[in-house]
């Protein structure tokens, strides 16, 4: 289920970045008052801001929802699935009594 919940995120996600970067800007409405070629394309002049501001929310609001589903499951991991790096257990010091820090001679190095 997990598997399917990322293949359809990346695909929401790579839809999302196609619609917005197809989309024009506000001031490009003007050009279409003065000829500009969007006027007579598939939706029209303003069918295609339309269409493609709710195809956008839609797919944020999918967006938003696949993201959420993955930090479900991320937070369900079990404790198998720890990082490598992570200790099994805490380290606790070996108990006994404190022994002073050896001191270094004039080589630096410590005496026997």
């Amino acid at each position: 289920m997990e598997f399917i919940l990322w293949v359809f995120h990346v695909l929401v996600a790579l839809a999302v970045i196609g619609l917005v970067l197809m989309q024009h800007g506000k001031g490009a409405d003007m050009g279409a008052a003065f000829g500009g070629g969007s006027s007579g394309s598939l939706f029209g002049a303003t069918g295609s801001a339309n269409f493609m501001s709710r195809t956008t929310a839609v797919l944020a609001t999918a967006f938003f929802l696949t993201s959420m589903g993955l930090t479900y499951f991320s937070s369900q991991k079990t404790e198998a699935a720890r990082p490598v790096m992570q200790p099994v257990a805490p380290v606790v010091p070996q108990s006994g009594p404190m022994q002073a820090p050896a001191e270094l001679d004039k080589s630096g190095a410590i005496p026997k």
